[in-house]
């Protein structure tokens, strides 16, 4: 992000936190399957957005007993909701194809991810997308995510369209 961008999201500052806080409330999931914390930037080209992956989460009750890592296909799931949903949603939301007589399914319709850190209970992972196309109402997306150390923890190219249909 430069810096004009960055300097206005700080002017705006409270108004623009609110419109991600909603972003995320309107997201079609709940605990424990919700991987958005917060998002730090969202426009049509990128977006940037944490999840913590605290240690109550279900899924490492099994996943290693006794050295917990979160499964691949969450970390996956991670950088789809941030990346994808939370994007494709601000996409469609600009150009005024939402709007309360609608209705959404989403549908996750390809990855191709690399993994190269493990993420443990507690973590905190920064999720970074953009953007490589949105043409009838599929987009795909280039994402990466980091580490709270900055490692690259995984990265891939992720599709899924998001369409609006009538109630």
């Amino acid at each position: 992000m430069d810096n004009r961008n960055n300097h206005q999201s700080r002017r705006g500052g409270k108004s623009t936190i609110m419109k991600y806080q909603n972003l995320i409330k309107s997201l079609p999931y709940s605990y424990p399957f919700l991987f958005v914390d917060a998002l730090e930037h969202i426009d049509e080209l990128s977006v940037k957005g944490t999840y913590t992956f605290r240690e109550n989460l279900p899924f490492y009750q099994g996943h290693f007993i006794g050295n917990p890592i979160t499964p691949g296909v969450i970390l996956t799931e991670c950088c789809a909701q941030i990346g994808l949903v939370c994007m494709g949603l601000h996409i469609l939301d600009k150009t005024n194809a939402l709007n309360n007589n609608v209705s959404l399914n989403i549908v996750f319709s390809s990855s191709e991810m690399e993994f190269y850190k493990p993420v443990y209970p507690n973590e905190t992972v920064t999720v970074y997308s953009e953007k490589v196309y949105f043409r009838f109402h599929k987009l795909k997306c280039k994402v990466k995510m980091y580490n709270a150390a900055k490692e690259l923890v995984c990265k891939g190219i992720l599709a899924g369209m998001i369409i609006p249909t009538p109630e």
